[in-house]
């Protein structure tokens, strides 16, 4: 019976992870192609569709708000700020850089892959968990992968139209993502998963809204932001909503359920070999739905990255 939930287990966070790869290569191309290439107005609808379908959670499991003190407010601030708006925005951004170049998606997605390197560089300044001394080679190897994964073996290109910037904006998305789960590590702890969840989703889409707000009124005083403000949500249609909440039933909310409950069944060092379809699902689904795929140095960076993260992990910390 143990063997059989462990099976499963591994099978939910492969599926979670096909899951997040699908929404990157699938569904966020197809709204940015429907019309909305404003990434704050993006982000803000992401996770209010998704703050509907987990407000459930907020209200059955409200009386584990009590739980928290302000610290642990604190730290659900920070990862809605990181985790939720830069990380999101930062990933977003550079796909939708990657889309309209008509270059390899599953690219940034990889490099997005790279965040456990933030998550103990942030836990040994945040939590003064110290890592290994191997931690910082494989880190540097790490480091390497993501360069060839960029440029490949051709000449490193540097142009507004090349991969530079998406891969800059991936790795920013990498470190957000890697530093939420650093300041949430002990206030998810006195809550239930579903509850912190839903917190994170609700935080995040009032940092968007404030973003927004903000963005709006630089624009009206003369300050060009690059954004649209209020004025982006001219573009929103139904069928756009429609697609939003279809991620927030199927790669968002349940993707992310899918996955916790996989990683209590199983040991960390194996979830993060089991997560590796997020990368080999990417790399699939890219060739299947948009007939692209990574050239010969772009491989040789995938491996390493992929290799360099599993040592990363299964010998983090003494």
């Amino acid at each position: 019976m143990k063997k059989k939930i462990t099976v499963l287990a591994a099978m939910a966070i492969m599926f979670a992870a096909f899951l997040w790869a699908l929404d990157g290569i699938y569904f966020t191309p197809w709204i940015l192609d429907l019309g909305l290439w404003d990434v704050p107005v993006f982000v803000f609808i992401l996770h209010i569709t998704g703050s509907v379908i987990l407000s459930y959670f907020l209200i059955i499991k409200r009386q584990e708000l009590k739980n928290l003190n302000k610290s642990d407010w604190l730290s659900f601030l920070l990862v809605g700020i990181f985790g939720g708006a830069i990380g999101t925005m930062a990933i977003i951004g550079a796909i939708s850089r990657v889309h309209s170049a008509d270059l390899n998606i599953s690219v940034v997605l990889i490099l997005q892959k790279i965040q456990p390197i933030f998550a103990i560089l942030l836990a040994y300044v945040w939590l003064k968990e110290r890592p290994r001394k191997s931690f910082f080679l494989w880190a540097l190897f790490a480091l390497v992968g993501s360069y060839f994964l960029t440029f490949g073996f051709a000449k490193a290109d540097f142009s507004a139209d090349g991969m530079l910037i998406p891969a800059l904006l991936a790795t920013l998305a990498a470190f957000s993502f890697g530093s939420s789960t650093v300041f949430s590590k002990k206030a998810i702890r006195k809550i239930s998963h579903g509850l912190s969840t839903a917190l994170r989703f609700f935080i995040t889409t009032g940092v968007m809204l404030f973003i927004i707000i903000l963005i709006s009124i630089l624009n009206g005083s003369g300050i060009e932001t690059g954004y649209a403000g209020f004025s982006g949500f001219s573009v929103i249609t139904w069928s756009m909503i429609g697609v939003f909440f279809l991620i927030a039933i199927t790669v968002g909310a349940t993707g992310i359920f899918i996955y916790y409950w996989g990683l209590k069944k199983t040991l960390a060092s194996r979830a993060t070999i089991y997560e590796l379809m997020f990368p080999i699902s990417s790399i699939l689904l890219e060739f299947i739905i948009h007939d692209k795929v990574l050239k010969s140095g772009q491989w040789l960076g995938a491996g390493i990255i992929m290799l360099a993260i599993i040592a990363i992990t299964k010998t983090k910390k003494e």
